[in-house]
C-alpha cells in the first residue's frame, strides 16, 4: 500500500505499526527475506512538513526524514514516544556455534527494547517469478516495526511479511541419534537395536558423512581430486579432506544399505544423511554418467562437474539424478552441512541460503512436508527448518550459553534450533554435565544427541554411571511422551508465530523478565529454568536462580508449589531441573514411551493443574500437507476451579476426518489434587468430570524441608553440629531461601 512516492523515495504502509521506506531503486518483487507485501489497507493521514513527513495511523505516528528516508520519531497511542529509532535491538542469533567454547557474538534481532526496530533488506537479492535469483540495484530498503514491547504481535506480522514457519513433521519432535563416526552397517543396526531393547525411543536415526566414500584419493586416484578452491574454507577441505563430498554409498561399511534403511523404517525411525556439496560430482560417483548427460559432458573425460547453485540446469539435474534416487531407496531427508565460504557466481548470494531454499522446495514435491537440517543463513531462514548450531566444546560454558542462544533466536524469527546435545568435541568427560545437557535437550526445540568420532564422546546413556544412565533413559522416554504437547506447540508456531522456546519478556514487560536470560516458556503451559552449572558439592544439588511471574507455579517433577512474583533460588537433585506448570495448566502426553509409536490411536495422559485454563490439542497425520485442506483435529480441554470444586471438560472435534479413533482412552492425572488417576473414554460427545470437596496437595512443612537441606550438607558431623545450629554458611542460607517462596493455603 504505497502512500508516498516522490523522486527516489517511496513509502508503503503495511500495518498500523509497520512502515516500509525505499530510497533509490524500488522493487515489488519478493526478496530472500520478504515474501509477501499484500496486507489489508490501513487508515492513515499524511502531512508533509518541510523536510519531513508525518504519517498518522490509528496506533502510531511516524515522522520520516525525506532526505534520508529514515524514520526519526514515533509517537504511540499508548501514550509514549521515542526518538531511539532502530536502537536497543534485542539480540537475535548467529550462523553457527562451530568451535565455540561458550558464548559467541549474536547478530541483532528485529525486536527492540526502545519500541521501534528496523529491518534493513537492502542487500537481500530478488526472486523472480521463474524462480531465479538476481542482484538488485543500489537502494536502501528498510522496514520499521513500531510495536513497542508487544514482541509477539510484531513477530506475527514479521511472519506475514516473510512467510510462516512451516509445520514440521511429527517424527522430528522425538529423540534423534547422531554421531560423526564411521559405523559399519551391522554396528549401526546393533546400536539401534540396543535402544529398542532398552525401550528408549529414537525417531530419527542420522548417518553422518561416512555413509559415502571418504578415502577417495587412495581408492580412486588423482582424477578424484576436488577442483580449484574458491575460498580459504574450500582450500582447507580440498587439501585435508578431499572426500568431504560424496553421494555414493560406501559398500565396505554398508554392503546392503537398502536393507538397513528398510529395517530402520520398520522400527519407526526416519533416516537423514549428511552431505557436503562444495567438491561437486566426481567421476567415481554412481550418478556421474547421468549428470554428464544432463550437463553435456563426456563421462570418459572424468571431468569434475562443479557444484553451482546459481545454475538452474545443474540444480535440476542435481536433484533428479543425485538426490531423488537416494530418496527412493529410503533416505527421508538431508543434513546440509555447508562450511565452505559464501562465494557463488551471483554476487551476494550465499550458497548456504541457496541450498536451504532449493532443498526445501524440492523436499515439498509430491505433497510431502519439507524438512532439512542445515545452518542459519540470515533473516528469513525460519522458512527452512531445522537448524543445527554446530560443533561446540563439551564444557559447562557451552551448555550455559545454549538456552540463551535458543531464546534470543526468537527475536530473529528462528524457532527451530537443534544443538549437539551433550556437546560435540574436546572438553571434559563429566557425567553431571552430560545429564544436565540432556535434561535441557528434552526441553529444547529438537533433542538431537550428537558428538564427534572420538571413542570417548558417545552419548549412549548406558556408557555413563548407573544412576546417571537411569535418569538419562527416563528423560529420553519423557521427551517421547511429550510429543502431543510438542506437536501442538509446533502448530502454534506455524499459525500464531509463537516460538516453542519463548523469552519471558514476550509475556512480561518488566526488568526481571529480561534478566532471566536462560529461562523460557516451553510451549504455552510450562516454564523452564535449566541447570547449566555444576552442582554445589557441599549440598550435592544443582542450583539455578529462577524468576517466577505472578501466580501459583508447580514444579512438574518435585510437586513443590511456589508463589510467583519473585526470584527463587531453586536447588535440584540430579534427577530433574525446574520445569513449572502455571495455574490451570493442561499438558497432554502419550501414555507410554516404550516404543517409537507416533499413532493417534494410542492412549493419552492428560496432566492437569488446578486453576482456570484451557488448552487445544492439535492433531493431524504428522507428515503430509493435508492439514492445509482442513484435515486436522482439535480437542479442547477446559479446567475451571471454584471454591472446593473443579470441573474438567473435554470437547472432541466435530469431525476428525478419520484421523482419530472413534473411542480413545485418556488417563486424567490431577497433579496438585489428592485425587486418583481417572480413566475416561472420549468419543464424539463432550466429557465432563466434576470433582467436589477437592483436597489440594500441599508442600511439606517448611521445618521438614529445612531439615532435609541441612541433612544434605556435606562435611564433618561435628562441624555441622556446631555451625548449622548457629550462624549458617552463606551457601546453606541461600538454599533455605527457596523455602520462603513455597505456597501454603493459609498464606
Amino acid at each position: 500500500m504505497v502512500i508516498f512516492e516522490k523522486k527516489d523515495l517511496r513509502i508503503s504502509l503495511l500495518t498500523a505499526r509497520l512502515l516500509r521506506t525505499e530510497k533509490g531503486a524500488f522493487t515489488d518483487l519478493p526478496t530472500q527475506t520478504v515474501m509477501n507485501r499484500e496486507f489489508p489497507p490501513v487508515k492513515y493521514t499524511l502531512q508533509e512538513q518541510g523536510k519531513t513527513l508525518s504519517i498518522q495511523t490509528e496506533e502510531v505516528c511516524f515522522r520520516v526524514d525525506t532526505a534520508s528516508g529514515k524514520v526519526v520519531y514515533a509517537n504511540f497511542i499508548e501514550g509514549y514516544y521515542t526518538k531511539k529509532i532502530g536502537k536497543e535491538h534485542l539480540p537475535g542469533t548467529a550462523r553457527t556455534l562451530d568451535q565455540a567454547n561458550g558464548a559467541v557474538r549474536l547478530n541483532p534481532g528485529i525486536t527492540a527494547a526502545s519500541g521501534v526496530a528496523v529491518m534493513d533488506d537492502s542487500k537481500s537479492l530478488l526472486l523472480k517469478e521463474d524462480g531465479t535469483i538476481t542482484p538488485r540495484s543500489k537502494c536502501k530498503d528498510c522496514y520499521w516495526f513500531a510495536y513497542g514491547q508487544d514482541y509477539l504481535r510484531q513477530m506475527q506480522d514479521f511472519y506475514r511479511l516473510t512467510g510462516a514457519v512451516p509445520l514440521i513433521p511429527k517424527f522430528a519432535l522425538g529423540n534423534w541419534w547422531s554421531r560423526y563416526r564411521a559405523y559399519t552397517q551391522e554396528e549401526y543396526r546393533s546400536l539401534m537395536q540396543k535402544f529398542i531393547d532398552k525401550k528408549i525411543p529414537i525417531t530419527v536415526a542420522t548417518i553422518d558423512m561416512d555413509w559415502h566414500w571418504v578415502d577417495v584419493l587412495q581408492r580412486f586416484g588423482e582424477d578424484a581430486k576436488p577442483g580449484k578452491p574458491r575460498s580459504k574454507e574450500e582450500l582447507f577441505y580440498n587439501t585435508v579432506l578431499p572426500g568431504w563430498t560424496g553421494y555414493t554409498w560406501n559398500t565396505e561399511l554398508f554392503p546392503d544399505h537398502k536393507e538397513l534403511l528398510s529395517w530402520l523404517h520398520e522400527k519407526g525411525m526416519k533416516v537423514p544423511l549428511n552431505v557436503h556439496h562444495s567438491q561437486g560430482i566426481r567421476y567415481f560417483e554412481k550418478a556421474y554418467e547421468a549428470m554428464c548427460r544432463r550437463m553435456g559432458k563426456d563421462p570418459a573425460s572424468r571431468e569434475l562437474i562443479p557444484f553451482d547453485p546459481t545454475d538452474p540446469k545443474f540444480m535440476q539435474a542435481y536433484f533428479e539424478e543425485v538426490h531423488h534416487p537416494l530418496e527412493e531407496e529410503g533416505v527421508d531427508f538431508w543434513w546440509l552441512d555447508w562450511q565452505q565460504g559464501k562465494n557463488t557466481n551471483i554476487p551476494g548470494l550465499d550458497p548456504l541460503w541457496a541450498l536451504n531454499h532449493y532443498h526445501t522446495q524440492d523436499a515439498a514435491r509430491n505433497g510431502k512436508r519439507p524438512l532439512i537440517l542445515s545452518r542459519y543463513a540470515g533473516l528469513g531462514s525460519h522458512r527452512y527448518p531445522l537448524g543445527f548450531s554446530g560443533d561446540t566444546h563439551v564444557t559447562w560454558k557451552s551448555l550455559h550459553f545454549q538456552p540463551y542462544f535458543t531464546n534470543t533466536a526468537a527475536n530473529a524469527g528462528y524457532s527451530w534450533w537443534s544443538h549437539d546435545i551433550g556437546g560435540h568435541m574436546l572438553g571434559v568427560q563429566d557425567d553431571e554435565l552430560y545429564l544436565r545437557w540432556l535434561q535441557y535437550g528434552v526441553f529444547s526445540p529438537i533433542n538431537r544427541l550428537h558428538s564427534s568420532n572420538s571413542d570417548f564422546m558417545g552419548k549412549e546413556p548406558w556408557k555413563r554411571s548407573f544412576s546417571v544412565a537411569k535418569v538419562a533413559e527416563d528423560f529420553l522416554r519423557l521427551r517421547h511422551k511429550l510429543i502431543p504437547y510438542l506437536y501442538t506447540a509446533n502448530h502454534r508456531t506455524h499459525v500464531f508465530g509463537e516460538p516453542i522456546c519463548m523469552p519471558l519478556y514476550y509475556r512480561h514487560h518488566c526488568h526481571e523478565a529480561y534478566e532471566a536470560k536462560n529461562q523460557y516458556y516451553f510451549g504455552s503451559q510450562l516454564l523452564v529454568s535449566p541447570i547449566t552449572k555444576p552442582a554445589d558439592k557441599r549440598l550435592n544439588l544443582g542450583y539455578v536462580n529462577t524468576w517466577l511471574p505472578e501466580g501459583r507455579w508447580t514444579d512438574i517433577f518435585t510437586g513443590q508449589i511456589y508463589n510467583g512474583g519473585q526470584w527463587v533460588p531453586m536447588y535440584r537433585d540430579m534427577d530433574c531441573i525446574p520445569v513449572l506448570a502455571k495455574e490451570g495448566a493442561i499438558v497432554p502426553m502419550y501414555r507410554s514411551a516404550d516404543t517409537n509409536d507416533l499413532s493417534l490411536s494410542q492412549p493419552l495422559e492428560i496432566h492437569i493443574w488446578r486453576g482456570n485454563g484451557s488448552y487445544e490439542l492439535y492433531e493431524d497425520d504428522g507428515q503430509s500437507m493435508d492439514y492445509e485442506k482442513g484435515k486436522f483435529a482439535i480437542t479442547t480441554f477446559t479446567v475451571e476451579e471454584k471454591d472446593t470444586s473443579l470441573r474438567l471438560t473435554i470437547t472432541p472435534p466435530k469431525d476428525s476426518f478419520g484421523l482419530l479413533p472413534q473411542q480413545r482412552q485418556m488417563f486424567l492425572k490431577f497433579r496438585d489434587l489428592e485425587v486418583k488417576e481417572i480413566c475416561v473414554t472420549v468419543g464424539k460427545e463432550p466429557v465432563t468430570i466434576e470433582l467436589t470437596d477437592i483436597r489440594c496437595r500441599c508442600n511439606e512443612p517448611k521445618s521438614d524441608l529445612r531439615g532435609n537441606i541441612l541433612t544434605r550438607v556435606q562435611g564433618k558431623n561435628l562441624w555441622k553440629s556446631r555451625h548449622l545450629k548457629g550462624k549458617m554458611p552463606a551457601f546453606v542460607q541461600n538454599a533455605l531461601i527457596e523455602l520462603d517462596a513455597l505456597w501454603y493455603p493459609e498464606e
